[in-house]
């Protein structure tokens, strides 16, 4: 997992990069393009393309659109704010997914654990830094990219048991080219051979992620994986100062650490709930 969350920002510091001079649909569209590599191998992992069937297109659909709303948002958020920060408040997702599965998926949600989700949000406005004239608006984009971002993961648990994972990868990646495509009139640029290589390599990073972290909740829990998540702060931290010069202030610095704590808290007690209730059967 530690090595999947540094391919991950490596993902993200490339194209925060590539914002410097292409539109986020245009990156969405041959970034996606790219992808296409390494899930053509887990579709391969699978059995193959007779392998891919979709049990529920209305599902599938709104997952993706979910994650090209998330993507869009999140590739936006980079080209204005620093990598680390946009990182950082992306760590919000875990708490958006506790709050709504109480709704969603009709999970229990002590209040322990809604107290949690309160803290972390104090930690979200902390780094987003309210004012008196507006939020930072910029730092919303981050937010609701990880709002999205945790539907499609509630949407994910709900189809999880009937849809192939290489199937909801294809699908996804597939809305993803077409919401960047319809982008093209809008101001496309001609990507040179040095930027097309950025692209490919963009591609391969999350595809190389993706796969890591499918084999590690393969192999180990989440409550000793998803800890390891969180590491990303650093090296968003480390690329950010090497690339950009960029370095996180005292108010980033701070909430990030109240959204980790809160986050981890609230994957200690689900851990401990589910094994309780394991026990009991």
């Amino acid at each position: 997992m530690v090595v999947a969350g540094l391919l991950l920002t490596a993902n993200d510091a490339v194209l925060k990069w590539l914002t410097g001079g292409y539109l986020t649909g245009q990156i969405m569209f041959v970034r996606g393009v790219f992808v296409f590599i390494p899930v053509s191998y887990f579709i391969w992992r699978a059995g193959g393309v007779n392998q891919i069937r979709i049990v529920s297109l209305k599902w599938q659909l709104l997952r993706a659109g979910l994650v090209v709303t998330g993507t869009f948002c999140f590739v936006t958020g980079l080209s204005y704010l620093p990598l680390a920060d946009t990182v950082a408040i992306t760590f919000a997702g875990p708490l958006f997914v506790t709050a709504m599965a109480s709704f969603f998926l009709k999970e229990i949600v002590g209040w322990r654990r809604w107290c949690a989700v309160f803290v972390g949000f104090i930690g979200v406005l902390v780094i987003i830094r309210p004012t008196s004239d507006a939020i930072q608006w910029a730092a919303l984009l981050p937010l609701i990219a990880s709002f999205t971002g945790a539907l499609r993961d509630i949407i994910t648990r709900h189809i999880a048991a009937a849809e192939q994972s290489s199937t909801i990868l294809a699908v996804s990646t597939a809305v993803v080219c077409l919401g960047g495509l319809a982008t093209a009139p809008f101001g496309w640029q001609p990507v040179p051979l040095d930027d097309l290589v950025l692209f490919l390599l963009s591609g391969l990073l999350l595809g190389g992620a993706h796969f890591l972290m499918i084999d590690t909740f393969r192999y180990a829990e989440a409550a000793l994986v998803t800890p390891f998540k969180y590491m990303s702060i650093i090296w968003a931290t480390a690329l950010g100062f090497l690339v950009w010069g960029d370095l996180p202030d005292q108010w980033t610095i701070s909430g990030s650490a109240i959204v980790i704590a809160s986050g981890l808290y609230i994957l200690n007690r689900e851990t401990k709930r589910r094994r309780a209730a394991e026990a009991r059967t």
